[in-house]
């Protein structure tokens, strides 16, 4: 089966959110914004790419790739935010091809490194180090309330 990646458009964006299987849909109630209208934003801005696989004019995969200044990094540092694929479809091809225009993307806008979140699945994990993803090492978080969100008006 032929696969085609471009960039999404505001009208695939509630196919992607379909494809994330609720992982998506799932924000967190200080957030004012839901994830489909966050996504639908993105498409606009230039910090971030969205990018979508389909075949026969069907969505079957998408990826986000973010975009952050690192002054540590010597560069910008893209970071592959969601990587969804469609199951009853080949979930290497498409994880191949999406990975590849995400890289470019990165390539393209002056990214020095891509990132993205260690899978927990073994397949998923075994198809980014095919395409030279390694670990990193752990990170540190601090959750903060989006401005304007309920929790920060408390």
């Amino acid at each position: 089966m032929e696969y085609l990646v471009r960039a999404a458009r505001v009208t695939d964006i509630d196919r992607l959110v379909a494809l994330s299987d609720g992982s998506v849909g799932a924000v967190r109630d200080e957030s004012p914004l839901a994830a489909a209208d966050l996504m639908r934003q993105l498409v606009y801005l230039p910090q971030a790419s969205i990018f979508v696989a389909e075949t026969r004019r069907t969505v079957v995969g998408g990826a986000v790739l973010a975009l952050r200044p690192s002054v540590s990094s010597g560069g910008y540092v893209g970071t592959i935010d969601l990587l969804v694929i469609d199951p009853d479809h080949d979930p290497d091809r498409l994880t191949e091809a999406l990975l590849e225009e995400c890289l470019r993307s990165a390539a393209n806008k002056g990214c020095t490194v891509v990132e993205t979140a260690r899978p927990n699945d073994r397949a998923a994990r075994a198809r980014f180090e095919a395409m030279g993803f390694g670990e990193a090492g752990p990170r540190l978080q601090h959750t903060v309330a989006a401005a304007g969100s309920a929790a920060s008006r408390t």
